[in-house]
């Protein structure tokens, strides 16, 4: 399983910031036929965006085509369990890519209605927000 990691970042910790409004970029079918569009602002992991990507191959069975227009850049940080307050901030766990509400996150191609509706409708259920199939015309 390959989990999506940046090669490098800026800074290596983060504060957890805002994440409220709608998509203003990455919000229109640009490269496939279909795409899932993100109803809802969340923090989507690079463990759910991989499991996501799988589920639409694995339906596909490696025909059409898959872009995946979310990275996981943010990262976020815990701390042990059964450590006291104090002492700083903890170390990077994970990378999330904050999703708003209006991003098309995954989008396929060169597939008959059916299968891509299918394929997005299963990536759907493996993510934390609720989704939307949508058409290249439509937005």
């Amino acid at each position: 399983m390959a989990i999506l990691l940046p090669a490098r970042v800026a800074h290596r910790k983060v504060r957890k910031g805002k994440n409220a409004g709608t998509a203003s970029r990455c919000n229109t079918v640009a490269f496939g036929e279909w795409g899932l569009m993100s109803l809802e602002n969340e923090r989507v992991n690079s463990r759910q965006i991989e499991a996501a990507r799988q589920s639409i191959t694995k339906f596909l069975k490696r025909g059409g085509k898959l872009w995946i227009r979310i990275f996981p850049h943010v990262p976020v940080s815990k701390k042990p369990l059964d450590v006291k307050m104090g002492s700083g901030k903890g170390e990077p766990q994970f990378y999330v890519a904050k999703v708003k509400a209006g991003t098309v996150m995954f989008e396929v191609a060169d597939i008959s209605e059916a299968d891509a509706k299918e394929a997005l409708r299963l990536a759907g259920h493996k993510l934390p927000v609720r989704t939307k199939i949508i058409k290249k015309e439509e937005f």
